[in-house]
Formats: structure tokens, C-alpha cells, sequence
């Protein structure tokens, strides 16, 4: 007796399908092309994963950047005073204190700007 694969091959073409539902045209319902879409789908979203992490940071320092200016400093100086001030926030926290809590922020100026003088 000869071996089918006719229940793996549908279970990989059902995979497959599931994978590639909501793609534009035939690469949702062609094996093919689904196969080759899914690929590509994958790859990217592996790289965007990985830039996502810059995006964020990029995010956090416009945010900081904006609430700095407003108070009268320039972003590398605040960070500058940050730092000799030895205050151990990240950017991502900066940012949070400075929109949610901007009285905090402000403290935070001026400890910055203390710590430059």
C-alpha cells in the first residue's frame, strides 16, 4: 500500500491559508502565492519588530524634547543635567512624567539646570 499525503498537505495548505488571510488578490487563496507572500510577510514583520524599538525611543525624545523647549531647555542640555544631577531616568519615563505630570517635570528642570551651574 503507497502513502498519501493528502492530510499533511491539507493541513499545511489550511495553515497556510490562515496565515495569509486578509492579503490583497490571489495571495490569500493561491498556494503559491500565499507561500511567497508569507515570506515576505514574515520578514518584515521580524525587521519592523526590531525597528520598532528606535521608533519609540525616537517617540520618547521628540516628547522630552517638546516639554524641555517649553520650559525654557534645550534637550542635550536637560539630559546633561540629568545625568551630572545623577538622576537614572529613561527616555521612555521622561516622557510619561511629562505628559501625565508636568509639575514633576518642571522639578526636574530645575534640578537639571542646578546641576549645569
Amino acid at each position: 500500500m503507497r502513502i498519501k499525503y493528502s492530510v499533511q498537505r491539507h493541513k499545511r495548505k489550511k495553515r497556510i491559508f490562515k496565515q495569509t488571510k486578509g492579503n490583497y488578490s490571489n495571495k490569500r487563496n493561491r498556494l503559491r502565492q500565499a507561500i511567497q507572500q508569507l515570506d515576505k510577510s514574515l520578514t518584515t514583520a521580524y525587521i519592523h519588530r526590531k525597528d520598532k524599538k528606535s521608533d519609540m525611543r525616537r517617540l520618547w525624545i521628540s516628547r522630552v524634547n517638546a516639554a524641555s523647549v517649553e520650559e525654557g531647555m534645550s534637550y542635550s542640555k536637560f539630559i546633561n543635567g540629568i545625568k551630572k544631577a545623577d538622576i537614572r531616568l529613561n527616555r521612555k519615563m521622561l516622557s510619561e512624567i511629562a505628559i501625565k505630570d508636568p509639575q514633576s517635570f518642571k522639578q526636574l528642570i530645575m534640578l537639571s539646570k542646578t546641576a549645569l551651574k
